[in-house]
């Protein structure tokens, strides 16, 4: 592949890899009750982060047993997505910081 094509894919995990953490953080947010999803911006950006993640955390959540009410899906998402960084950066023989 050509650089810029994986300097596209890494950029693109990247962006991923950070959703994810801001989907986690908000969740906890959301449990801890310091964000009020009754808010029309607080559920709009809680809705986009589910809707772009829900995908990827769904087939982990059905493989993972529960862990006393604990979701580690995010955890086991964020690992992959630096496998998957570092199989596509290191393909190449490129490295990205």
């Amino acid at each position: 592949m050509s650089y810029a094509v994986i300097k596209l894919l890494v950029t693109i995990i990247d962006l991923y890899w950070y959703i994810v953490i801001g989907m986690a953080i908000m969740s906890w947010l959301i449990a801890f009750d310091v964000v009020n999803l009754r808010s029309s911006g607080a559920y709009s950006l809680w809705n986009a982060l589910n809707n772009l993640t829900e995908p990827l955390l769904r087939p982990i959540r059905s493989i993972l047993p529960s862990f006393a009410g604990v979701d580690i899906s995010p955890v086991i998402l964020l690992l992959l997505l630096q496998f998957l960084r570092d199989l596509v950066a290191g393909g190449g023989g490129f490295s990205f910081g």
